[in-house]
């Protein structure tokens, strides 16, 4: 799956279960811990600067409490803005900031009879209550890192854009977490959430039918006076190892001691880093080349007027 991976890497998979129990008990909290998301959010919206796009329809997919809604609106102030996740109490408190930030568009309502689409919604992003090509922009901040594989949710996305939609997106790659990974015992079994490599995704995105992919990669060091302070960042974000094969223990208060000193051992002018790899980046939906069922599709153009 990835160059840091270990040799069983095709065998990576999540608890779906505890995931998501995890993110429901972290939604009344869950905005303490997001510094890194809104920073990549304002980095996410810079690239925007560059993009024409007028999309209709906005998905923000695995919303959380949904922070970066308003920053959607101000930018499509016309678009139709919905929200999703799989944790119902994120959507609760993502729908009720939508409601408050981004009221949907009169004519849209008039046009629907009064009941425009529903505005947030309790999904999984591999299963998208959503019609094909009914979305001019997926917008999607750090929510692959809760996906066993991309693939399967990238072919949603896909399918629910309209020919010319974008997939704007932010996630982690593998050297995330790396202190924490070399400092704590080695074992069998995944004690720190793996990720995904970003050239193993651009597979993923040309492999959805996305074309253009780019993407580009930066290091976020973040720093910490003490290890339990990351801890406690990583658990109020609901983002604590969440591996199948994650071991159960530290090996009792003598592998806690040791992966404390350890990470004590790379302290720098007072402070203990943690280092992100943040990749960023975009790609279209372009025009389907065959049919669904494989049928090659021919476009003919008119010839231009004889002058």
């Amino acid at each position: 799956m990835n160059s840091t991976a270990p040799s069983d890497a095709g065998h990576f998979s999540l608890d779906h279960r505890l995931l998501r129990r995890r993110f429901e008990r972290a939604a009344s909290h869950y905005d303490e811990a997001d510094v890194v998301m809104r920073e990549i959010s304002r980095r996410m919206d810079e690239r925007l600067d560059y993009i024409r796009i007028e999309p209709r329809r906005i998905l923000d997919l695995g919303c959380g409490t949904g922070a970066d809604l308003p920053r959607l609106a101000q930018r499509f102030p016309q678009a139709t803005l919905l929200a999703a996740d799989f944790a119902a109490p994120m959507v609760a408190r993502a729908g009720a900031r939508l409601q408050a930030e981004a009221p949907q568009p009169g004519l849209l309502r008039r046009l629907l009879g009064g009941n425009p689409p529903p505005p947030h919604l309790v999904a999984s992003a591999n299963a998208l209550p959503l019609a094909r090509g009914s979305l001019g922009l997926v917008w999607s901040n750090l929510m692959f890192p809760a996906l066993d594989d991309p693939l399967p949710a990238l072919k949603e996305i896909h399918r629910t854009l309209e020919v010319g939609g974008l997939l704007m997106f932010s996630t982690l790659g593998p050297d995330s977490l790396k202190e924490l990974r070399a400092c704590l015992p080695g074992a069998a079994g995944e004690r720190v959430h793996r990720f995904i490599d970003m050239h193993d995704l651009g597979d993923a995105l040309v492999g959805a039918g996305f074309s253009d992919p780019v993407m580009d990669m930066e290091i976020l060091t973040l720093t910490y006076a003490d290890l339990d302070g990351l801890l406690h960042d990583l658990r109020t974000s609901g983002a604590a190892n969440a591996a199948s094969t994650r071991p159960r223990g530290l090996s009792g208060r003598a592998g806690w001691a040791k992966a404390r000193a350890a990470y004590e051992a790379l302290r720098q002018n007072g402070r203990l880093p943690a280092t992100l790899e943040i990749i960023q980046g975009h790609a279209w939906k372009a025009a389907p080349k065959t049919t669904e069922d494989g049928r090659s599709i021919v476009r003919f153009q008119p010839r231009p007027t004889a002058r």
